[in-house]
């Protein structure tokens, strides 16, 4: 039996049986190489400690674990335990042969034997780097911080107090109240043109005004329609060139030219009901879009989309139409979450859900556009802005990338998580690693690429000429040709006439002649009065 083997060891009776050599014990000095393939029976070695229990003594007890095979206790007497009661107690049941006692091992991973979750020599040891999972943050100010959507809602939002400040030192009242009621809660349109706005005349030169020789225009701080200034103070901002000595439209030695009102009405709002809706949407999907594809592409995307909307609607919208919000840029951020939903339909959680949802706020943005106030332009513009720039600065679909054999984007998808695992993410210095490599071989980028990734990339570039060459076409159609759209209009508004007023007359210039007590160097003693019927569009966001 093994313990009558046991006890006769121990008096010193030598073993009939012999049995093979076992392994040396290594030392704790004895240096070890981490093995690519780990074993879940190898154990990691432990330092030795030293146990001590109040005013006893301390006594040096073995901890090393780093070999499981069992030696012969020769070290140890039977007897020893008599005369030190803290000697080693020996083991009556144990023997040379007997097997090793297997401890409780993790769960494991994937069904092999030398890979489990509880491994940790497995990841963070040199055998194989751990990956960064993406954690899901809840909260306003969790996870990345989005910075340009924080500080454009900061200036948006401060910008509208400046407004509301503006109108009552002019007006006495900080909304709109005379001659009408604004129904977005906000200053007046004479007060949002005099800050900005997009406004045709205070742009370029308008035939109809020239033909006209209109001289007089509403002042910024009128609470009626008897009040008349020139259209220099109306537009303010420095003023523009005065037009009453000018009598032929090509004359263009007078002409009007804030271009900057393309880019900031982008910040301007007519009311507290339009910034809330904006900055409710703005805070939410374009919060989540900056996440995920950075600062710079959004800002890109956000400003491209809300002045090529600017642009489009100064070439198509009434002449005497207003137009300020920044729902064209955020009608750019919703292609581009369009865009990744397509792009990662297989990752989401329910796909056809979120699509009728986009869908949706799409058809009731568009709708809303053809009501009067709304200026549906700059809806259009900012979102085919967007699909473009969504085209060509997005990454490839999963479906294309994994035909190309391209990694997998180093961004998630919006407001989703995919279904099995979470995708690895690049630490900041592998991507610069990345940049520093394409800029020693660029064209070490393009090598071995498949015919499908060229007619992708194809795509791509044609997307972004498209783009541009659009954008330059309307600029140089604003400010030179002139061209018109007959049926245009009716993408902004429709044919129903209320107490005899064409839905699509609104915002146009309504010309009246006054005559004049003074004598005039005109030919004739009238001057020209321009209002505008009913105001001017604004650009409303989606209600969402």
């Amino acid at each position: 039996m093994a313990a009558n083997d046991y006890y006769n060891t121990s008096y010193g009776q030598q073993q009939s049986k012999q049995d093979a050599p076992l392994p040396p014990v290594p030392s704790n000095h004895t240096q070890h190489s981490v093995s690519p393939i780990s074993s879940p029976f190898d154990e990691r070695p432990y330092p030795t400690t030293t146990h001590s229990s109040g005013a006893l003594g301390g006594y040096p007890i073995d901890t090393s674990y780093s070999n499981t095979a069992y030696e012969p206790p020769t070290q140890y007497s039977s007897t020893a335990h008599l005369n030190d009661p803290y000697a080693r107690q020996p083991d009556p049941f144990a023997d040379q042969n007997a097997i090793p006692l297997q401890s409780h091992q993790p769960k494991m991973e994937g069904g092999s034997p030398t890979r489990y979750n509880g491994d940790p020599e497995y990841y963070g040891m040199g055998v194989q780097p751990k990956r960064r999972r993406s954690k899901k943050k809840k909260g306003w100010f969790s996870g990345r911080v989005t910075w340009v959507v924080y500080i454009l809602t900061t200036v948006q939002i401060g910008v509208f107090v400046g407004e509301l400040i503006k109108n009552g030192i002019l007006t006495g009242s900080p909304i709109q109240t005379k001659p009408t009621f604004n129904i977005m809660i906000g200053p007046s349109y004479n007060v949002l043109i005099n800050m900005g706005a997009r406004f045709a005349p205070c742009m370029h030169n308008i035939e109809s005004i020239i033909d006209a020789r209109v001289t007089q225009w509403p002042c910024p701080n009128t609470t009626s329609l008897t009040s008349e200034c020139s259209l220099s103070e109306l537009c303010g901002m420095g003023g523009v060139p005065d037009q009453s000595t000018v009598t032929k439209f090509e004359d263009r030695s007078h002409e009007p030219n804030q271009w900057w009102r393309f880019i900031t009405p982008i910040f301007l709002h007519a009311g507290l009901i339009h910034i809330g809706f904006n900055m409710l949407l703005q805070l939410t999907l374009g919060r989540d879009m900056e996440k995920e594809i950075g600062p710079l592409r959004f800002a890109l995307v956000y400003f491209s989309a809300g002045i090529f909307g600017f642009v489009l609607s100064g070439n198509y919208a009434p002449a005497g139409s207003t137009t300020v919000g920044a729902s064209g840029s955020l009608f750019g951020v919703l292609a581009l979450h369009l865009l990744d939903l397509l792009y990662h339909w297989n990752s989401r959680r329910s796909p056809v859900k979120d699509l009728l949802f986009l869908l949706l706020d799409i058809a009731i943005a568009f709708v809303l556009g053809l009501l009067p106030g709304l200026d549906n332009f700059a809806h259009i513009g900012g979102f085919l802005m967007g699909i473009a720039l969504g085209i060509c600065l997005l990454h490839s679909p999963q479906s294309l990338r994994a035909r190309t054999g391209q990694n997998e984007p180093p961004y998630a998808t919006v407001e989703t998580s995919p279904i099995d695992t979470q995708p690895f993410v690049p630490t900041t210095t592998e991507s610069k690693a990345k940049i520093q490599a394409f800029a020693k071989q660029p064209l070490g980028f393009f090598k071995g690429r498949k015919p499908l990734w060229w007619v992708w990339w194809l795509v791509r570039a044609g997307g972004l000429v498209a783009v541009f060459i659009g954008f330059v076409l309307l600029l140089r159609n604003f400010y030179e040709w002139r061209n018109t759209c007959s049926w245009c209009s009716r993408l902004s508004c429709l044919p129903i006439s209320t107490n005899g007023v064409n839905w699509c007359d609104i915002g146009t210039l309504n010309l009246q002649n006054a005559t004049t007590t003074s004598a005039a160097p005109l030919p004739s003693a009238t001057s020209t009065v321009a209002r505008r019927a009913l105001g001017g569009p604004i650009d409303l966001a989606l209600f969402l």
